[in-house]
């Protein structure tokens, strides 16, 4: 669905389902009571100057009975945000495709605490495209490389790659060296390497980690190849299968090899300021698949690398 406000300073506009019947007479007071902890009174000032619009482009005032639109569209009030300090970089422009390398800490898309401060809304200002759009995401914690769309009318093809399983994502992680290792026969928890890890997750909603059951029929499978060990930490190659939220991150973590500095797996440690000392050492490496409009392979490379990887 369209939305009848452009892109501003990088980012769209919110659009808001609105109830059609309940006992709010209004779309003003069913706003102010979904949004409860903004004041009421300053929610509704946004009435007044013409900034709550329907699917037309029309203008809400705080009186506007409930019922009438069944959508309405803002644009979210920045927050205060704190400054990410790394720059993402463009490594591939065309008329239909950007291919950038995110730094650790930025999120992929607005969201929260972050606005100006996502891999989006930067992009967007920095290449004066206000269609860009992710094709895939990256957790914030998560360095290397991400897709983007440049235009609406080539975008499904692109995300077809990724929704038949049609590109090949590779990804590397360092670890602390796991209990027990033994360097002459490499493994984790019993399995040597190459080792292919399978099990079922599930995101659970309002938790910010998702459960893993070792019961039930898996969804996510993940291929782990080995490139170094010192005597500190384990450097692998992750290949996954399956996109599930975390999985790369569980399934180290569910072998003894939780990535360093995550703070969700295998223990989720109290909220606390990004330390941008201590990035998650997990970085996408390279993507590669057969572009849906030429028909040529593609192949990228981040040109990042994870500070805690063992040098041989």
């Amino acid at each position: 669905m369209a939305s009848p406000l452009p892109v501003r300073d990088g980012v769209g506009a919110t659009r808001l389902h609105l109830p059609l019947t309940g006992p709010w007479p209004t779309v003003g007071a069913y706003m102010a009571e979904r949004f409860f902890h903004l004041d009421p009174e300053r929610l509704l000032t946004r009435f007044d100057r013409g900034e709550i619009v329907a699917r037309d482009g029309s203008a809400l005032d705080r009186e506007t009975p409930l019922g009438v639109h069944e959508f309405v569209w803002y644009y979210r009030e920045p927050p205060i945000e704190r400054e990410i300090p790394f720059e993402i970089e463009v490594l591939h422009q065309d008329a239909d495709l950007v291919v950038a390398d995110k730094p650790h800490f930025l999120p992929t898309t607005p969201g929260g605490k972050y606005l100006q401060n996502s891999a989006l809304v930067r992009l967007r200002r920095l290449l004066d495209l206000p269609d860009l759009t992710p094709i895939h995401r990256l957790d914030r914690a998560t360095a290397g490389l991400l897709m983007f769309s440049v235009r609406p009318q080539t975008r499904g093809a692109y995300q077809l790659l990724f929704e038949r399983r049609q590109v090949e994502k590779v990804y590397e992680a360092v670890s602390a060296l796991p209990e027990g290792w033994d360097a002459a026969s490499p493994a984790l928890a019993g399995h040597p390497f190459p080792v292919v890890f399978r099990n079922h997750i599930e995101k659970l909603r309002a938790h910010v980690c998702v459960r893993a059951d070792a019961e039930r029929e898996p969804n996510s499978e993940t291929l782990i190849e080995l490139i170094h060990a010192d005597d500190r930490v384990l450097h692998t190659r992750l290949r996954p299968h399956s996109g599930r939220m975390h999985q790369l991150r569980v399934h180290l973590a569910a072998l003894g090899a939780g990535i360093l500095n995550d703070g969700f797996y295998p223990v989720l440690l109290p909220e606390a300021p990004d330390d941008f000392d201590r990035p998650l050492q997990l970085l996408a490496r390279e993507l590669r698949f057969v572009d849906p409009l030429s028909g040529a392979p593609r192949e990228f490379v981040t040109r990042r690398t994870l500070q805690e990887a063992p040098s041989r």
